[in-house]
């Protein structure tokens, strides 16, 4: 008797991805309810080089973690997972998949990911996009309920295996706050600045001339003036022409010439547009020398620098941690190993390495000195 064959199972759809709805109700819900500044913000990035460096500092410097179990199968097979997860087609690695994600979060202040789960394992992570969900107030009126697909009438069917977080969320509020909340203003004076300045030069850059000819007294000249005109201004057009080379304008009468805007200098936008950056900056918590800006010649990082930057970081760190505990212990636990995971987070080294041993060194001195100051009171 022939073998059958057996069937595929059927992949089980990610249940936050964007689906086509076919509803006959002219007045349906819009499939994207995301708060509406997540294109304003999108546009920021775009638009501000600076901005857009900013957040992807905040996130090399966040991440960088390790994961270890005490049994030596499942640590292995943790490993592999770390390194191998497939994340849409679009790359592999939980490294990959925290990167993006902690991007959304700190751009549109809240982030929503996927646990894709198929024939009871893991073979996947999903970055949703904020405009496939809608987060509704449950009906207990304290938990979160997550919308997504087609005109948004009910819930997700597997809301355990979705990973959500908000970023500085107002009280009561389910969406977090943007990193760039507050920049938009500062931002349109920035790009106000630089367009004027671009329009400046593309007018004062590329000199423009005014030849002025005036007519004589007598009646001559004055009968003749507009063919005479005509006759300087084809003439210095031809000398003005690209790639004609040099040539001579040679005239008669009374013909003057002069540039446009000579008399103009361009305002010097030096002042303005440090005052901006400077706003930018104190909303990302950055010094200016990691995003190339140097304004002074004794430009370094201070221990209080240091250590505000590092306690953003940390505090990013921690809306990361129960995200990444849930993905490692989901597939510790389809696995059939035991859901004890221990993660540590790689130290931020903010300073240089000369003064960070400089700083253990005086650290050890002291318990030193400590030490001997307590035998000789025991004494």
């Amino acid at each position: 008797m022939p073998l059958r064959k057996k069937k595929p199972e059927p992949a089980v759809p990610v249940q936050t991805a964007p689906r086509q709805s076919f509803s006959s109700i002219p007045f349906s819900l819009p499939q994207s309810l995301a708060p509406a500044c997540a294109a304003l913000y999108d546009a920021l990035r775009e638009s501000v080089p600076v901005i857009d460096a900013a957040i992807g500092k905040l996130v090399r410097l966040t991440l960088g973690f390790s994961a270890h179990c005490a049994n030596e199968a499942a640590d292995r097979a943790l490993q592999e997972f770390l390194v191998s997860v497939p994340l849409g087609g679009c790359g592999c690695g939980v490294h990959a998949f925290l990167s993006a994600y902690l991007d959304g979060l700190l751009t549109y202040g809240t982030a929503v990911g996927e646990i894709v789960v198929r024939s009871g394992r893991v073979c996947g992570l999903y970055n949703a996009p904020l405009g496939n969900v809608e987060l509704r107030r449950a009906d207990d009126g304290f938990s979160a309920e997550v919308f997504a697909g087609g005109s948004l009438k009910t819930p997700v069917p597997y809301p355990e295996l979705l990973l959500l977080s908000a970023l500085n969320p107002a009280p009561d509020a389910l969406y977090g706050t943007s990193l760039l909340h507050g920049l938009p203003f500062v931002s349109s004076v920035l790009l106000k600045i630089f367009a004027a300045t671009g329009e400046n030069w593309e007018r004062l850059g590329n000199v423009r001339f005014a030849v002025t000819y005036k007519p004589q007294n007598d009646a001559v000249d004055r009968a003749y003036a507009k063919e005479r005109a005509m006759q300087v201004a084809r003439a210095w057009s031809e000398a003005m022409q690209p790639g004609a080379g040099t040539k001579d304008f040679v005239s008669v009468g009374d013909v003057s010439i002069r540039v446009i805007g000579a008399d103009c200098p361009v305002p010097d936008s030096e002042v303005p547009v440090r005052q901006m950056l400077e706003q930018i900056l104190a909303k990302t918590g950055l010094p200016p020398f990691l995003l190339g800006l140097s304004w002074s010649s004794t430009e370094r990082m201070s221990a209080q620098q240091a250590d505000l930057l590092t306690s953003e970081l940390e505090a990013y760190r921690a809306i990361l941690t129960p995200v990444l505990r849930k993905i490692l212990r989901t597939f510790l636990r389809l696995s059939g190993f035991s859901d004890e995971v221990q993660i540590e987070w790689n130290d931020v080294t903010l300073q240089d390495e000369v003064e960070l041993a400089r700083a253990r060194l005086y650290d050890a001195q002291a318990k030193q000195l400590l030490g001997k100051l307590d035998k000789e009171v025991t004494a």
